[in-house]
């Protein structure tokens, strides 16, 4: 009798699963936010895969100012359009994804783990907008955007510029101001 019942309750909860895909009622769009249970269960669900995804994985030392520089030009060129930087303001692209990415230069991220944030770039999330780095890119080259991320945190725009050895946003800066 039990087992009828809970086989009632599976059946009755797939058909509902059912009639809400079946008549769209769940919005897909990026323009609306999950329902907090469903961001609740999501967030849960990443970060549970990428733990266990990223166990093991051995952290080398991030402090080499050369694998910091390296990797703040790869950001400049790969990541800063979703992620900013201190020389950017909010992009339409980084606006327009949901779930938005973080701001990595205004807030901490690696209560994770850093050997999660290699394991995410290099294998990507879905549904995120975040690429799978790691079939275009070594591992030394992603340790080396770890390295830069552990110290982006409150990073001033001279000292970003800096890193990227990169005078393009002073310069524009100074146009601007002439005209």
């Amino acid at each position: 009798m039990k087992k009828t019942t809970l086989l009632s309750i599976l059946s009755s909860a797939l058909l509902l699963v059912f009639l809400v895909i079946w008549f769209g009622l769940f919005n897909v769009s990026a323009k609306e936010k999950h329902w907090k249970i469903t961001t609740a269960f999501l967030e849960f669900v990443r970060e549970r895969s990428i733990e266990v995804r990223a166990d093991g994985i051995e952290v080398p030392d991030l402090s080499n100012l050369d694998m910091i520089s390296n990797g703040a030009k790869n950001y400049a060129a790969m990541c800063a359009q979703c992620h900013l930087s201190p020389t950017m303001k909010p992009t339409e692209l980084s606006l327009g994804l949901y779930p938005q990415p973080p701001v990595f230069y205004t807030q901490e991220h690696f209560s994770h783990g850093k050997e999660n944030t290699f394991w995410t770039i290099k294998n990507g999330l879905k549904l995120t907008g975040m690429p799978a780095w790691g079939d275009f890119h070594t591992d030394e080259q992603i340790w080396e955007l770890v390295a830069f991320l552990n110290e982006i945190n409150g990073m001033s725009t001279t000292e970003y510029l800096e890193l990227t050895g990169s005078d393009e946003q002073i310069d524009k800066e100074n146009s601007d101001q002439h005209h």
